[in-house]
């Protein structure tokens, strides 16, 4: 919970088509079993009850060929609840002091709930869920796409061996040494404005994979900033908004070409 726009989105269209599995995850199986190589996707703070991450495993599933697996990362208690969720009323700009004392008196419930997931929790459930379907299912390879919330535990589970490779989207306030830890290819997927996430935070970090290339050190990864778009679009798209639904499809298409280029096998 970093920001306003944390709790604004839409629905997806659709219903989803996977099934309940290993430890309480949404499972979109791929195409042609057994599956070598599997997507773990972490939700947003709303989690599995948002019907979005699970309408997007089922595409990734179809897309890359794979199985796609959404952890119960809150075990079943998301952070924020379904009703917590507003369209977005006005545009955005820098955030007031009003702003953040409205959005910190309305998160005052939902303490709870985020101290029971808090990142060192969060994080050990996400290793032992991916520990527990790799013995399970005997992948090759396993990569990572995080949103928001999923996204900070992306960039941090990113420097483990979990994952060979990783997509963020809009996570909420890092630094720059934690993602210069991250051991796997790295997609960034960046909102225009994100106040949650400074425009000269990611610069630096952009900066800081750039002074790696041709050195031993240099990891392949992307930054990629959507026009026209807030913190949350990734996940919770408005789609009757044209240039909104354009980011939010091209951010799809750029999370399957990124793990068909660096999750081979």
């Amino acid at each position: 919970m970093s920001c306003p726009e944390c709790l604004t989105g839409e629905f997806l269209p659709g219903e989803p088509t996977g099934v309940l599995s290993t430890q309480g995850a949404y499972l979109a199986a791929g195409p042609v079993q057994p599956s070598k190589r599997a997507i773990v996707l972490l939700t947003d703070i709303f989690g599995l009850p948002l019907k979005n991450c699970k309408i997007i495993a089922d595409h990734f599933a179809k897309e890359l060929g794979c199985d796609v697996w959404v952890p119960d990362y809150f075990a079943g208690r998301p952070v924020a609840p379904l009703s917590k969720m507003k369209m977005l009323e006005r545009a955005v700009g820098p955030m007031t002091t009003w702003d953040m004392i409205c959005f910190v008196f309305g998160m005052i419930p939902n303490v709870p709930a985020f101290f029971a997931s808090r990142p060192s929790v969060a994080d050990a459930r996400i290793t032992s869920f991916v520990k527990a379907i790799q013995e399970e299912k005997k992948y090759d390879k396993i990569g990572c796409v995080g949103y928001c919330y999923g996204g900070s535990a992306a960039i941090r589970l990113g420097s483990t061996d979990l994952f060979q490779s990783v997509a963020i989207f809009h996570p909420g306030p890092f630094t720059v040494d934690i993602a210069k830890s991250i051991k796997a290819p790295a997609f960034w997927g960046c909102a225009a404005v994100d106040r949650a996430v400074s425009s000269t935070l990611l610069e630096q970090t952009e900066a800081m994979y750039a002074a790696r290339k041709g050195t031993d050190s240099f990891l392949d990864y992307e930054f990629k900033i959507y026009d026209g778009t807030l913190h949350g679009f990734a996940i919770r798209p408005d789609l009757t908004n044209h240039v909104v639904k354009e980011a939010y499809d091209a951010a799809v298409e750029h999370t399957v070409s990124w793990f068909n280029k660096t999750l081979l096998v």
